[in-house]
């Protein structure tokens, strides 16, 4: 279980490089108008692709912990933000990225297709920045 928590730490980083790639190249294109390449498509599927991975990891390491089980300790603000808090911030972004590329992807004229993208996993970045447990935030989180 250890290597999949750094695991699951390390590629947040890659997860939100790629994400935010996705965001800035959707608002460029979307406001200059630019067509709808393939590279703009494997971009939209790396960013479904990596937040699918973290979704995975995270899920195993959710349900092979032993200390989210029964939630015995609620109380426990730690523990509390890791079983209820960052769980259901992480499952509805992926819901929001996944609808976000599912929705570019039938849009039927280039722009739309940026908007799309843009709009939608921007609000699953926000969502994911507000979720992650940061050092400032969580004692003993760390950045890796």
């Amino acid at each position: 279980m250890e290597i999949l928590k750094h695991a699951h730490s390390g590629l947040r980083w890659l997860f939100l490089v790629i994400i935010i790639f996705a965001i800035i190249n959707a608002i460029r294109k979307w406001k200059s108008g630019d067509k709808f390449e393939a590279k703009d498509k494997l971009i939209s599927i790396l960013a479904l692709a990596f937040t699918h991975t973290q979704a995975i990891i995270g899920l195993i390491l959710y349900f092979g912990e032993e200390k989210y089980k029964g939630f015995s300790e609620m109380g426990d603000r730690i523990i509390r933000f890791y079983a209820v808090e960052h769980l259901l911030g992480m499952l509805i972004a992926v819901a929001l990225i996944t609808i976000g590329h599912s929705k570019a992807k039938k849009a039927g004229d280039d722009k739309a297709k940026f908007k799309k993208i843009f709009v939608w996993f921007s609000i699953a970045l926000l969502i994911v920045l507000i979720s992650i447990p940061w050092p400032f935030t969580i004692a003993g989180a760390g950045l890796f």
